[in-house]
């Protein structure tokens, strides 16, 4: 009765459900991993260049397999896409588990690997959420997602901490690592049952580019994606460095985790509900300068107190833009030249500015600690790249809806 209540007048079917386990488990495994991977390449050179050269191979392999996924997608089946980006998400971990203590000497084939499985996972994911969910089911089904990626962040960063403090050596990490690597393999099993969806057609990736210049609407979006990846290259990493610098401990990292995530499964829990579709732009509006703001409680002192308040701001400002932003991708997406059949070059185009606005970011991070001194430099530059959700907010703003 809970969840029905919860669902209200949603229809939740087969596909729907599968895809929202699919999207929990890898929500899970990345929540348990992915933070600590960052660290573990940390502890073992303890050079902000390194974090940054493998973000970046991740940022660059990204948009390439985009670009290469889309095509197989129209010719194969998303279902399988999404299966070969959990196995290379799935590869990538076994390498770190390989690699050991010497995965820092392997920072470009470490970012590849995860880059070419996030670029498969994430284009088939998507473009199955544009298929699956219907306007009116979208705020539901990214709200649901949220809060299931809330809660495998309030499991995954803790429970990993704990795992890693407990033993010595690289033991722990070992652990974690392997217990992601068995998350995926379940996703690929789930994938299973999910109904294949052959595509057909030519692959009209330039078409959809071009298509900026006629359709206002898909242009304002997809410069809105490229500030949105201007703010979180950076700070995808740098946050987790700060809270392991500042404390010296697995733990308190996960702890960090747990209280965002937790923070963070409320406010996506309270948005689906609240925010309807006339509210949309002023809430990412809100919710920009919320993000903006978190910045200055941190930018000039990282202490373990300042960073926590730092981390339950970001969960209440994240679910109030990211709810109605992507609701209204997906909508714009909808509305544009043959939508229906381009819709996967539409999610390629879009991941292409936003891994762009990536790859901007880490390279003037690279600038910036290259050429200045990093303790002055980077939070200059935090502040700099931090507004990435103001401007989104005022493109938004502009669409027509």
């Amino acid at each position: 009765m809970i969840f029905r209540k919860w669902l209200g007048e949603i229809e939740l079917t087969k596909d729907l459900s599968l895809l929202l386990y699919i999207g929990g488990i890898y929500s899970l495994s990345v929540a348990l991993s992915n933070t600590f991977v960052n660290i573990y390449l940390w502890k073992q050179s303890g050079e902000f260049i390194d974090l940054a050269i493998y973000n970046l191979s991740v940022v660059v392999f990204q948009p390439l397999t985009f670009i290469l996924a889309g095509r197989w997608a129209k010719k194969v089946d998303r279902v399988i896409v999404l299966r070969i980006g959990v196995i290379f998400l799935a590869l990538f971990y076994l390498s770190v588990l390989f690699f050991g203590s010497h995965a820092s000497h392997y920072l470009v084939v470490l970012g590849g690997l995860l880059g070419i499985g996030y670029g498969f996972y994430w284009l088939a994911f998507n473009v199955l959420t544009f298929e699956i969910t219907e306007p009116e089911t979208r705020d539901f089904f990214n709200g649901f997602l949220g809060s299931l990626t809330s809660c495998g962040g309030m499991i995954g960063p803790i429970l990993a901490g704990f795992i890693i403090s407990r033993f010595s050596s690289n033991i722990g990490y070992t652990i974690v690592f392997g217990f992601s690597l068995t998350l995926f393999a379940l996703a690929v099993v789930l994938s299973f049952f999910i109904k294949r969806r052959p595509a057909h057609g030519r692959y009209l990736l330039t078409r959809i580019l071009g298509e900026r210049k006629n359709n206002r609407n898909w242009r304002l979006i997809t410069n809105a994606h490229f500030f949105q990846g201007l703010r979180d290259g950076i700070f995808a990493f740098i946050i987790s460095v700060f809270v392991f610098v500042s404390t010296g401990s697995e733990f308190a990292l996960g702890t960090f985790g747990l209280i965002n995530s937790g923070i963070s499964f409320l406010g996506y829990s309270l948005v689906t509900r609240l925010i309807k579709r006339k509210y949309r732009k002023r809430a990412i509006l809100l919710g920009g300068f919320l993000l903006y703001a978190g910045i200055f409680i941190i930018v000039f002192d990282f202490s373990y107190a300042r960073l926590l308040i730092y981390a339950a701001v970001i969960a209440i400002a994240y679910p109030i833009i990211l709810v109605p932003y992507i609701s209204m991708t997906y909508d714009v997406i909808g509305r544009g030249w043959q939508a229906a059949e381009a819709r996967i070059e539409y999610i390629v185009v879009r991941e292409l500015f936003l891994n762009t606005g990536r790859i901007v970011s880490i390279l003037a991070f690279i600038g910036a600690i290259t050429f200045f001194n990093d303790k002055q430099s980077i939070p200059y530059l935090l502040m700099i790249l931090g507004a990435g959700y103001i401007c989104v907010s005022f493109l938004l703003k502009r669409v027509s809806t």
